[in-house]
């Protein structure tokens, strides 16, 4: 990001998302969902990893399918990685994402890969700072943790966090 006078300039395309973000927060999901994709269309699959990353994640949330918000899910999770662990706004995305896969992992009926994902997010999560948002995510995961302990599978409303 650029810097201007010891302030940060905001970055154009992740205010973008976040308007989108709002509009999904006030129930239009559809619209959302096709806004994001015209963002996606713009970033394309070679971007900047911290914006396809941020899309992808918050993409996933508008799809109807679980196979599409998995999909959705990985190409955030791939991003992320292409964006390197020294990215600190990346490596705050880790335990929502891995979050959000082992959810749509358990809603896929693929327990094994639903439980690594878990294992992940809460590794990830033990370096997130204890304010309300890593709050959240450890709340998040301590109730998919025991859903996925009761037998996992079937698992309607996804614990989604959002950094």
């Amino acid at each position: 990001m650029a810097e201007r006078q010891g302030q940060t300039a905001p970055d154009a395309v992740l205010t973008r998302i976040g308007q989108v973000v709002m509009l999904h927060h006030a129930g239009d999901r559809e619209e959302a969902r096709h806004r994001f994709l015209d963002l996606w269309a713009e970033i394309g699959e070679h971007g900047d990893p911290l914006h396809r990353c941020t899309l992808a994640h918050y993409l996933a949330d508008t799809q109807d399918e679980p196979a599409d918000e998995l999909a959705w899910d990985l190409r955030a999770l791939t991003a992320a990685e292409e964006a390197g662990t020294g990215a600190l706004a990346v490596r705050a995305f880790y335990p929502s994402l891995h979050l959000n896969l082992a959810d749509v992992y358990d809603r896929l009926g693929r327990g094994d890969a639903a439980r690594s994902h878990l294992r992940w997010a809460r590794e990830a999560a033990a370096a997130l700072p204890d304010d309300r948002y890593g709050q959240g995510v450890r709340a998040a995961i301590g109730r998919l943790a025991s859903r996925l302990g009761g037998g996992g599978g079937g698992m309607r409303t996804p614990p989604r966090q959002r950094p």
